[in-house]
């Protein structure tokens, strides 16, 4: 009866802020942080890495594709080399800043287009996997269970998170409805908090996500967490973790 929830943070870029992370952090028990190539920049992963260390919230890498006119959301044509190296260079990258913050990189979950791509191509999910296995074998794979990504993780040897999502709508087939369909995005509370008690209810999630960038982000997520703890669960990282990686 122990759930992790998790949110997308640090996607703003300079000037420019994005999603509501103070007030989710106060909320989320691991957060997925920009690295840089869609979103997020030095500076705001050095400040969100500092305040998960000083919050408990489990510190994760969240690497997208090297689109940040799409938000990392469309699809480019990379090879399994390529993706490699793009989850070594940024997650390298946060895991840097959360050593100097006295914390540890706990996880890395992909982000849009290239989180589903690796997803469904098995070669983009083998060459993730081991990516993340070469940079640190006790790191943690968050994705979609039954995925190729869930196997290459195995193979690998590498630990892997089931995800669910409370705020996207899922098809006939168990899969997420494409952000371009009409309702893709779960937007009304009571939607998006019945979802999630549904997602933790099946026993087969051990995280749940709510985006940051979703409308009243915040609020959706402590609205979750509140009944969550009602039908009787515990907020937490997997494992039990906590930011610095200790059980």
């Amino acid at each position: 009866m122990r759930i992790d929830l998790n949110a997308d943070l640090g996607e703003g870029f300079g000037a420019y802020e994005h999603g509501a992370d103070e007030l989710l952090l106060g909320v989320v028990s691991s957060a997925n942080i920009a690295c840089g190539f869609h979103a997020g920049d030095p500076h705001t992963m050095r400040a969100v890495v500092e305040a998960c260390v000083e919050r408990g919230v489990a510190i994760g890498a969240h690497p997208g594709l090297p689109d940040r006119l799409g938000f990392g959301r469309r699809e480019l044509a990379i090879t399994p080399r390529e993706a490699a190296d793009f989850v070594l260079y940024q997650a390298g990258a946060l895991s840097g800043f959360a050593r100097a913050a006295g914390g540890r990189l706990r996880h890395v979950k992909l982000h849009g287009a290239f989180y589903h791509m690796a997803s469904k191509d098995e070669e983009l999910a083998e060459a993730v996997a081991l990516a993340v296995r070469s940079l640190d074998p006790s790191l943690l794979l968050y994705g979609l269970p039954g995925s190729r990504l869930e196997a290459a993780a195995e193979r690998a040897g590498i630990g892997f998170v089931p995800e669910g999502f409370a705020d996207r709508a899922y098809g006939a087939d168990g899969g997420l409805v494409p952000r371009r369909m009409p309702g893709a995005v779960l937007e009304r509370p009571e939607d998006v908090v019945r979802q999630a008690l549904a997602l933790a209810g099946q026993g087969k999630f051990r995280t749940l996500c709510v985006h940051g960038d979703t409308p009243q982000a915040a609020e959706l997520a402590r609205l979750i967490a509140e009944q969550l703890r009602q039908a009787g669960f515990e907020i937490g990282a997997p494992f039990g973790t906590d930011a610095n990686g200790v059980e």
